[in-house]
């Protein structure tokens, strides 16, 4: 039992860690499936853009899934289109916090499609197939050698013994793809190194007080979930039991709507006062 309590107290402190290697993962696995059984290139005129949609069309979409399954992009987005009354109360807050929600949103979205993009370029199919209908390709490999060459070049995909001969005396197609995968790789984790310590670096507070927000922001959300369905469960039931039973009409304290926007703006941590969040902020300056 002691030892389920520390994997799961290990779970607890490096979720977010574990839950980027399980996307990771799930992604890697479908880049597989698609490669494997959906893929095949055609081999003729239309290899650039057959290659280059499985190679681009599935990390966009991840990367648009990546933000609508984020709770903060829809924190950030409603009411800002509202009434002007409403406009002091806006999500976005100021343009630092905004910042600071936002680059870490962009962060979790782009980590599904980076390990697309990552693992299609190590397996090569996507790239050997899109580069051998580029331009680019077939000046680099077909100069001055005529449209034999540039057909010969559009079947390289299909042809395992055409690609050997092709790319006897150049650098082949499988391993540029594979170089580039591998500094996509290499660049991704310097920038996640890099960004993370600057924003250690630039920290307003101490790293146990960081970790202390950290632990209380998580467990607000936790206790603010269960407390919002009951109260909505109360509220429901106080109003269908007055619908149906004609009963007494208990008073019922709910926020008001003002309430509601002071708690709703994007928060972030900050040396000038000993609060933790909004709703910390909101009840200490009520109190």
């Amino acid at each position: 039992m002691e030892g389920f309590q520390v994997i799961l107290d290990f779970c607890a402190r490096h979720q977010t860690i574990l839950g980027c290697s399980i996307i990771s993962l799930l992604t890697a696995a479908s880049e597989y499936i698609f490669s494997s059984v959906v893929f095949k290139c055609p081999c003729n005129s239309k290899n650039m853009l057959y290659g280059a949609s499985f190679l681009i069309a599935p990390a966009f979409v991840l990367f648009v899934l990546g933000f609508m399954v984020n709770a903060s992009t829809w924190h950030l987005l409603t009411g800002t289109c509202s009434a002007e009354k409403h406009r002091e109360y806006s999500p976005w807050g100021t343009s630092a916090c905004f910042c600071q929600v936002l680059l870490p949103m962009i962060a979790k979205a782009s980590v599904a499609p980076l390990t697309w993009m990552a693992v299609a370029l190590l397996g090569a199919d996507f790239y050997e197939c899109a580069a051998s209908g580029s331009i680019l390709i077939e000046y680099f490999y077909c100069k001055n050698n005529g449209t034999g060459c540039r057909n010969q070049l559009l079947k390289v995909p299909c042809d395992e013994e055409l690609s050997a001969n092709f790319t006897t005396e150049r650098l082949s197609l499988h391993a540029q793809s594979q170089l580039i995968g591998w500094f996509l790789i290499a660049s991704i984790m310097t920038g996640v190194l890099i960004s993370t310590c600057i924003r250690r670096c630039c920290s307003p507070v101490s790293y146990l007080q960081l970790r202390l927000y950290e632990i209380y922001a998580k467990k607000e959300e936790e206790l603010f979930e269960e407390k919002s369905k009951d109260h909505a469960k109360k509220l429901a039931e106080r109003n269908t039991n007055y619908f149906f039973e004609s009963t007494n009409l208990e008073a019922f304290q709910t926020p008001s709507t003002e309430d509601w926007h002071n708690i709703s703006t994007m928060y972030t941590i900050n040396s000038e006062g000993p609060y933790y969040s909004l709703l910390h902020q909101y009840v200490n300056t009520r109190r």
